[in-house]
Parts: structure tokens; C-alpha cells; sequence
């Protein structure tokens, strides 16, 4: 691929010497030194990439070794079973992520920033950490639990969850969390499936300015879990009415002291997460402990270059991946800003006034964030200080060019903007950001080390320059161990591996251009195919949101029972506005203009809102199912979507389209 292909604009390049000092650079010099290689020089990020995916045993010991992870491991006790399904990593190794997490101890910048909607930011020291992770652990270990047994969180995004689910990684118990938006019914599909004998539990949240008392709720999950020998109180809201027969959160970490780490094998569970539940009950998807440090420190460390001295933030809730992703930062030394509230609260800048308060250098947050700060006509640039920042992430959907370009005009010229691209999945990107390599608008960089990504067509060939589905043809180390409950791995299986055994199948369009650069533009199974064309749906939401009257909108491809495709647009529309046929035709327009003439919806329907997971992502194929016919029992999980009332205004009109056909 030739890098003078005429391609979208390129908006920062790295410079030989920022390639050369970032911590990507540094480890391609030293890979190339220690094997004798040659990468080039400033070093070339496909010759790296292509090098890490055809030696996959040579790449992850470097990993290991360079990181002073499990340093000095032979490469062929890396992957001694080279299999997907059921791949292999480190036989006979003992790690521990607590302990990796904790190496830091010395330090003298900050472990963690805390910070809230009513609470100015407090600094937790390296120290305070260890020492509130050995009291929590040691308070574990009196109650009994063992290496395996589950503890449960349901909290929103503050230290105490991090101290939890530390203490629990150290003595080799499973972690699993939930925000306290969720309501009884949807903790109960998740935690009643993996059975926790000790739940730390939040007694409210504050969120958009508002209070949110959870003690009902707690009560309703403790009467429902009959697993649970211990509740763990955190006072948020009413720190001198704890919650009936508790554990007060101060007794559980009254005694700090150092941690004691229990050895683990490198496969050894480590946390549960769960898929988004939207279609069923919600998977339980276990990663174990060694794939999770070697994996964050690539991606944390190489990717977006981040180690001690940096401070990091993702906006998350402890029910998304991205709270542990930025939770395991900490694994590179990195400070954590720990941030409990809205996204948007007071303000649509808020979190760039975070950023300004607590001097971030590495701000994660969503497009759908950005998009609504571009909307809004801000300059966070001008209005904050933010001469600290040095990188924004984003993840959850795909970010369009115009917000790119908003990036560098409105924030920050200098600034690194990395898009990835990953999952709950596998708890890290498939594609994402690169210190080596130039940022261009509306596009991913290229595919992360190690990770085989490839895009097929229907028939299982490669395709460049066009769709097809996102495929890894090489075992990651942060791959499933298996999903909770699922005998023989069957689930597990018919999740990723159809069509193609062997083969991790992901769920998303995936486009590598001529120019070796990424597009993900939307999920495969919610893919839009008209005339046997097939169109990614985010290429109409970029069209569609850059209408002023528009605040959100959905589209579905809906394959009817008679042969035919009916494809509408819901819109939700800004307060006072109204789809006049002079805004139709500006939707329609801007549709045919910004994407294709292809993508102009049949027909474009107002609704009230347009309902989400709560990870932010569109319910399009839950929604779809509605449209044909479906029931909305098996359609959809209600206690799995961000608002409910939304869903209810769609279950009406595809009732009523269905009574029309």
C-alpha cells in the first residue's frame, strides 16, 4: 500500500522524533535490536504489525519481557495450543492483576483522582491504595471467601470499586460489577447467574444534579441472592443510616496493611462481564488475569502511550468493559481519574472542564460526546487549560469526520485523536490508535499488534476497499476463557465461531482501505442490504445528526416475510421542531449527498426518543426484530436499555404496522 494513495485529510503526523520517544517506538527498536531485525527508521507500523501477527509466540514473550510482566519467559511456553476456541497462553505461569496493579507503590504521583458531581478532586495515594486493597482482602479472607467465589459490586464509578475489585483479583476471587442505574430485575439477570457470596453495594448515586436512593433496590437484591453471606455498605447518600444488617464499608478496610497476593495461573478468572443482554439474558463473558496484564499493557502502554506520570480518564460506568479497561491503567503506572456523575453535568464541556481540573493528558470519552460538544458550537480550546492534554480516545461508534476535524480546530491542534474499535468481547481493540502513524479524518489507524484482524467477504475471502465482516484469524490472549454457565463451551462458540470454525467472527462491518487504514461502520447482524448492496447504518447516522433539528436517530433494515425490505429512519427531533416537509427533504438530502442515494430511507417516522443499550449503542437489531413480527418479550430485555418509555413507543407502531400488513 503506498502512503502517497490520495486519501481524507490528514490531521496529525507524528515527527521522526516523537516516533522515535513514544513507548511504541521504543519497543520496536528494542524488538528490532534484541532479534535482529529491521523495522525502518522512524520505525514502520505495519513491518511491526505483520512481525507480531505471523510470530505470535515471539511478539507476546517481547510483551512480557519488556514490560517486566513475566520477564525472561521462553517463547515456546507462550502458546503451547494455538487454537480458537481453547488457545493455550503461559502453561505453568503465576501471575496475579491485583499484584501488577499494585507495582507502583513508590510512586509519587497519585494512584487515583476522585472526583464527583458535588466532590472536588481528592488524590489517593499509591500508598492509601495498597493499603485500603490489603484491609479489603484481609476482610475477604475472614468472611471466608475463597479462590473462585464471586463478589459482586454495585456501585457507580468511585474509589471503592476499584479497592474492591483489587482486593478481591489479590486472593484470586472473581470480580463482577453493575452501575446503579440499573434497576433490580437487570442486576438479578447478571448477578443471579454467578452466584456472589459477598455483594459490595451502593445505598444511592447523584447523577445530572439529582440524588438516586438504591437502598430499596439493595434490599430486593439481597432478599434475591441467597448466595450472598455478606453485604458491604458504601454511603454515598446517607453515611449515618447504613443499610440494615451491613457491613459498614470503613469496617471492611479499617485495618490497611500490605497485600498478599495469591500466585494464580495465567488462565485464572479474573472478572465476569456481561454482553448488553438486549435479545436475552445477558452473557457472562470471563477473561482470566494473565491476559488482561499482557493485554493492557500493549494496548495501554504501545497503543496510546500512556505510563506513570500520565492521567487517565474514560468516561464509564462500572457496567461497560471501559471502566475496567481504564481501571487497568493502573498496570502502567498511570494516574486514574475516577469520575462519579453525567457526562454532561452542568454543562455540555464538563468533561473537558475535568480535564482542565484534574490536568488530564489522556481524555477517553464517546462520539457521541464529541459530536454533541461540536453541535453545540464549543471551543473547550479556548474555554479551559487544556495545555496538559496530550490524547482523546474514543470508542463505542464510529466517530465521523466532521467531529475529527472539530477535534483539532476546536480543542487542541496538537493533539493525538485515537479512534478503537474492540469489545466487551475480548476487554481490549481489534483496530485502534498508533504513535507511529498519521491520524486522518473519519478513519481508525490500523489493526492493534498482535490482533490477526482481517475483513471477509460472505465466502471467507479477504476483501480490501470494500464491507465485509471483522474477522481474527490468530488467538488473542484476552479472548474468552468461556462464558459462565455454558457447558461445552456451546454458546461460547456459536457467539464467534460461525460461519467460519477457527475463526473469531466479531459482529461488525470492518473496511481496510487501499491505504491500510480502518472503518468500522456498524454491526454486521444490523447491516443494511438493499438490492443485494450492503451498507453500514453509521454512514446515514453521520448524514442524518449533522441536521440541526435532528438530536438522535435509528434505522432499520427490516427483510419482510413476502420477499421484500423495508427501510425506515426514526428521528428524534430537537425540543420544538417538527418534520415540516422542508426538513424531510433536508434529511433525505443530506442522506443522498453525505452517503448515497442508496441509503435514503423509505420513510422517516418522529419518535419521542430513540432507545440504547446502556453502553450507548443503538438497539437496531432488537428493534428490527420488532418489525417482523417478533415478540417483544424474546425481541428485547427492557431492564437492559437505557429507557424504557422509548422502547414502549416502538413496540406500538411496529404492533400497529403489523395489524396494517
Amino acid at each position: 500500500m503506498s502512503a502517497d494513495t490520495p486519501g481524507p485529510l490528514v490531521l496529525w503526523s507524528p515527527t521522526p522524533e516523537s516516533m522515535a520517544a513514544s513507548r511504541l517506538g521504543r519497543f520496536a527498536a528494542w524488538v528490532a535490536d534484541r532479534r535482529g531485525l529491521d523495522f525502518g527508521s522512524p520505525p514502520d507500523y505495519d513491518a511491526i504489525w505483520r512481525w507480531s501477527v505471523d510470530h505470535l509466540d515471539q511478539f507476546w514473550a517481547d510483551v512480557a519481557t519488556f514490560t517486566d510482566v513475566l520477564p525472561g519467559v521462553p517463547e515456546d511456553r507462550v502458546l503451547t495450543r494455538r487454537a480458537m476456541p481453547g488457545a493455550e497462553w503461559f502453561p505453568d505461569v503465576t501471575i496475579n492483576y491485583a499484584e501488577q496493579a499494585l507495582r507502583y507503590a513508590s510512586a509519587e504521583h497519585p494512584a487515583l483522582i476522585a472526583v464527583a458531581e458535588d466532590v472536588e478532586p481528592v488524590e489517593v495515594s499509591w500508598a492509601t491504595l495498597r493499603g485500603q486493597v490489603g484491609a479489603f482482602a484481609a476482610t475477604l479472607r475472614r468472611l471466608g471467601v475463597q479462590r473462585g467465589d464471586r463478589v459482586a459490586g454495585y456501585l457507580p464509578n468511585v474509589p471503592e470499586a476499584v479497592v474492591a475489585f483489587l482486593g478481591a483479583a489479590s486472593i484470586g476471587a472473581v470480580w463482577s460489577s453493575c452501575a446503579p442505574d440499573f434497576g433490580t430485575r437487570s442486576v438479578l439477570d447478571r448477578f443471579a447467574q454467578i452466584e456472589p457470596v459477598v455483594l459490595v453495594a451502593v445505598d444511592g448515586y447523584r447523577f445530572g444534579g439529582k440524588a438516586y436512593d438504591r437502598r430499596d433496590v439493595v434490599a430486593e437484591l439481597r432478599a434475591a441472592l441467597p448466595t450472598v453471606r455478606t453485604t458491604i455498605s458504601v454511603p454515598r447518600l446517607h453515611p449515618d443510616e447504613p443499610m440494615g444488617d451491613v457491613m459498614p464499608w470503613a469496617e471492611a478496610v479499617a485495618d490497611p496493611q500490605e497485600p498478599v497476593f495469591s500466585p494464580l495461573p495465567f488462565d485464572a478468572p479474573l472478572w465476569i462481564v456481561f454482553s448488553s443482554g438486549t435479545t436475552g439474558l445477558p452473557k457472562g463473558i470471563v477473561h482470566g488475569h494473565g491476559g488482561l496484564v499482557l493485554e493492557q499493557r500493549k494496548q495501554i502502554g504501545l497503543h496510546i502511550d500512556v505510563g506513570p506520570g500520565d492521567r487517565l480518564f474514560w468516561y464509564a460506568s462500572t457496567a461497560w468493559i471501559m471502566w475496567n479497561i481504564a481501571t487497568s491503567a493502573l498496570l502502567a503506572g498511570a494516574t486514574v481519574v475516577v469520575y462519579d456523575g453525567a457526562p454532561t453535568y452542568p454543562a455540555v464541556d464538563a468533561q473537558f472542564a475535568l480535564a482542565a481540573r484534574t490536568g488530564m493528558t489522556f481524555l477517553g470519552t464517546s462520539p457521541g460526546y464529541l459530536g454533541a460538544c461540536e453541535k453545540a458550537g464549543l471551543r473547550p480550546g479556548e474555554d479551559h487549560d487544556l495545555s496538559a492534554l496530550r490524547t482523546i480516545g474514543v470508542t463505542g461508534s464510529p466517530l465521523h469526520a466532521s467531529t475529527f476535524g472539530w477535534v483539532y480546530d476546536a480543542v487542541r491542534s496538537d493533539v493525538f485523536l485515537g479512534s478503537l474499535s474492540g469489545g466487551t468481547d475480548v476487554a481490549t481493540g481489534f483496530i485502534g490508535s498508533s504513535p507511529l502513524l498519521p491520524v486522518t479524518a473519519g478513519e481508525l489507524q490500523r489493526p492493534m499488534l498482535g490482533v490477526a484482524a482481517a475483513s471477509w467477504d460472505e465466502d471467507g475471502h479477504p476483501v480490501v476497499g470494500e464491507l465485509g465482516e471483522l474477522v481474527v484469524t490468530e488467538p488473542m490472549p484476552s479472548m474468552p476463557l468461556y462464558f459462565w454457565n455454558d457447558p461445552g463451551n456451546v454458546r461460547y462458540r456459536e457467539a464467534y465461531f460461525e460461519p467460519w470454525p477457527g475463526v473469531w467472527r466479531h459482529g461488525d462491518w470492518l473496511e481496510i482501505t487501499e491505504r491500510g487504514t480502518c472503518l468500522i461502520t456498524g454491526r454486521s447482524d444490523s447491516t443494511l442490504n438493499r438490492g443485494g448492496v450492503r451498507m453500514g447504518t453509521a454512514d446515514i447516522y453521520a448524514a442524518v445528526e449533522a441536521v440541526p433539528a435532528v438530536v438522535d436517530c435509528v434505522v432499520l433494515g427490516v427483510e419482510q416475510r413476502d420477499g421484500g425490505y423495508w427501510m425506515p429512519l426514526f428521528v428524534q427531533l430537537a425540543p420544538g421542531a417538527e418534520l415540516t416537509p422542508e426538513l424531510e427533504a433536508e434529511i433525505r438530502a443530506a442522506i443522498r449527498a453525505n452517503a448515497s442515494p442508496r441509503h435514503v430511507p423509505d420513510e422517516i417516522t418522529v419518535v419521542p426518543g430513540v432507545p440504547h443499550t446502556r453502553t450507548g449503542k443503538r438497539l437496531e437489531v432488537p428493534l428490527k426484530r420488532l418489525f417482523q413480527g417478533v415478540e417483544p418479550a424474546k425481541a428485547l430485555n427492557v431492564g437492559a436499555v437505557d429507557d424504557a418509555t422509548a422502547v414502549e413507543h416502538f413496540v406500538e407502531l411496529a404492533r400497529t404496522r403489523q395489524a396494517d400488513r
